[in-house]
């Protein structure tokens, strides 16, 4: 007869038995494992001790030696013992690494190495991670006189933006300038018409001949009597590393007595020979408008840039002012590969011929009082993206070519007119993907522009011009007629974004988050009625995604939306949501 503590004491003994958990297996061969794999190594390694309990705590031979292969890998990563190569770059001289990092360009890759150890911490941050972009106004004296005093400084700077006095964007210093103050005296000269303007000047032309690395320039200093001409000298002197000029100023555009640029260039041999992209732009305000505005000081600066690939020149002309500046001295004799003939458009067809090679076209030409431009064969084979009124894109589009051109974008057409411009679009339907017009009337026009180009994957519409069905008043509304466009829309199978025609009614983020029923009745027609929109456009459109939103949010010109409406399929069926758009 077996005793009641007998029993107790089996129980016990029963309940306190562990059942080990299964081990998992792993290759005990040492070939098996990369050397350059320390991950693989340390999860193997914990594989094999946590299995150790279970096992007595006994290793096999070979088990014994992977662990002490899996070891070997590890160490030069983690372990204590530093290795010989991870080491050899941080055991170099100061100097050394400080000129090392001086060839590292780009912030975020500075980030990244100087959170690579320590250091290199201690010598990127302190010295060149703050002084990369520099962004300040002329008139911030300590940040000219404190580059100009520390030289080796001024040598890290790459990025030099010289902001406009009435700026409302917040200066980028280092943190050693923004603590200190500048120690130049006043001086007498300052009390002279233009005299602190001047002295301005003076600072900033010493401080930027230190600045030898620069590689990038923008000048925005609109509002102020001084020009760039000595800014753009000292450039000339001792920045000829620099890759991309930007000039935001509306004394470029004024004749050359004012700016005393021309002739500049002629005289002096001195290049930009790395300068790939240049951008002239004047400025929205009247300082400094000249009444007929000339190019002759850009075509001069131009002759410093002769290897440039993108070239960008704006000239927006305030309200009272009707006269333009005129391109053609600027085409006919400016450093190009080819001298051209003079003569209005002939000019525009004589650098089109000479330049077979541009990719990205954009001409924003006014009436001339004469005639289109003639082009003869293959010209602009390799073009991708056009931008131009629907005359000239159909002179371009109709010149003969031995090869299909690979045009993908076009933009800035008023789809209304001459149909033949849809006969020239449908020579290209092949690679033509985006269309972005600038107006359009009637809606059998965007479907002769669908039944052209089936392949398009963008369609953005523009402005609709006002007719008797539709007033200027109503166009902030959405369209009533939302299947019917549906249905234009549907021989467009690849469309992923279309804009131009408001579908969705305005509803709230409060509305949004409420549950329907609790809802008032015109709050829940609105989500109702755009929950049909969204499901009759996901059954026309399959790759619909981007529509436009409801609010009047396009910058005209910019081709740019700050919100949009997204289509999302879903397997319930499909939902839609509001997000903002990247700058």
């Amino acid at each position: 007869m077996v005793s009641s503590n007998h029993l107790a004491a089996r129980r016990g003994k029963r309940s306190q038995q562990v059942v080990a958990p299964k081990v998992t297996s792993f290759s005990t061969n040492v070939a098996s494992y990369d050397r350059q794999d320390p991950f693989l190594a340390v999860n193997t390694l914990m594989k094999l001790l946590t299995s150790l309990p279970y096992r007595g705590y006994k290793l096999s031979s070979e088990e014994h030696a992977l662990s002490l292969y899996l070891l070997s890998i590890i160490e030069p990563f983690i372990g204590s013992t530093p290795s010989e190569r991870r080491t050899i770059l941080t055991r170099q001289p100061t100097e050394i690494l400080d000129t090392i990092v001086f060839h590292v360009e780009d912030k975020p890759d500075l980030l990244a190495l100087g959170l690579s150890c320590r250091r290199l911490h201690d010598v990127i941050f302190p010295r060149h991670f703050d002084y990369r972009i520099v962004r300040a106004k002329p008139s911030s004296l300590r940040v000219w006189h404190y580059l100009r005093t520390h030289p080796i400084l001024a040598r890290h700077v790459r990025i030099l933006e010289v902001l406009d006095e009435r700026a409302v964007v917040g200066e980028v210093l280092p943190p050693g300038i923004q603590n200190t103050d500048t120690d130049l005296d006043s001086t007498d000269d300052e009390l002279t018409p233009g005299g602190l303007q001047a002295k301005h000047e003076r600072c900033l032309i010493s401080a930027l001949e230190e600045m030898s690395s620069l590689r990038s320039f923008t000048w925005s200093c609109n509002h102020s009597p001084n020009g760039i001409d000595g800014v753009w000298q000292t450039l000339l002197r001792r920045c000829e590393g620099l890759k991309e000029i930007r000039v935001h100023d509306n004394l470029i555009f004024a004749g050359p007595a004012e700016t005393g640029l021309e002739g500049a260039n002629q005289s002096s041999s001195l290049l930009f020979p790395c300068v790939r992209s240049v951008s002239f732009s004047s400025t929205k305000h009247s300082y400094g408008t000249a009444k007929l505005p000339d190019l002759a000081c850009i075509r001069s600066m131009l002759e410093a840039c002769p290897n440039i690939e993108a070239l960008n020149i704006n000239y927006l002309a305030p309200r009272s002012q009707t006269a333009r500046p005129s391109a053609n001295e600027l085409l006919l004799f400016g450093r190009w590969p080819a001298t051209l003939p003079p003569g209005g458009y002939a000019a525009l067809s004589s650098f089109l011929i000479a330049h077979s090679n541009i990719q990205t076209l954009h001409l924003d030409f006014r009436s001339m009082g004469i005639g289109p431009p003639l082009l003869g064969p293959n010209t602009l084979p390799h073009l991708r993206e056009l931008k131009a009124s629907r005359d000239l894109a159909t002179v371009i589009l109709s010149s003969p070519c031995d090869v299909v051109r690979p045009l993908e974008t076009i933009k800035g057409l008023n789809l209304t007119g001459d149909p033949s411009f849809l006969t020239q679009l449908r020579r290209h339907q092949s690679t033509l993907r985006k269309v972005e017009l600038s107006s359009w009337h009637e809606m059998e026009e965007v479907r002769h522009l669908v039944g052209t180009l089936p392949l398009l994957t963008v369609l953005d519409l523009g402005k609709r011009l006002a007719t008797t069905q539709s007033r200027p008043s109503t166009s902030a509304l959405p369209t009533t007629n939302a299947l019917e466009w549906a249905t234009l829309l549907s021989p467009l199978t690849h469309l992923t974004a279309f804009h131009g025609v408001k579908f969705f009614y305005e509803i709230s983020n409060a509305v949004l988050s409420v549950p329907i029923e609790r809802l008032t009745t015109a709050d829940r027609s609105r989500v109702k009625k755009n929950e049909e929109v969204a499901s009759v456009l996901a059954w026309k459109c399959p790759k619909l995604r981007r529509v436009d939103h409801w609010e009047e949010l396009y910058q005209q010109g910019s081709g740019k939306r700050d919100k949009v409406v997204v289509l999302i399929r879903e397997k319930e069926g499909v939902r839609w949501e509001v997000r903002r758009v990247k700058s």
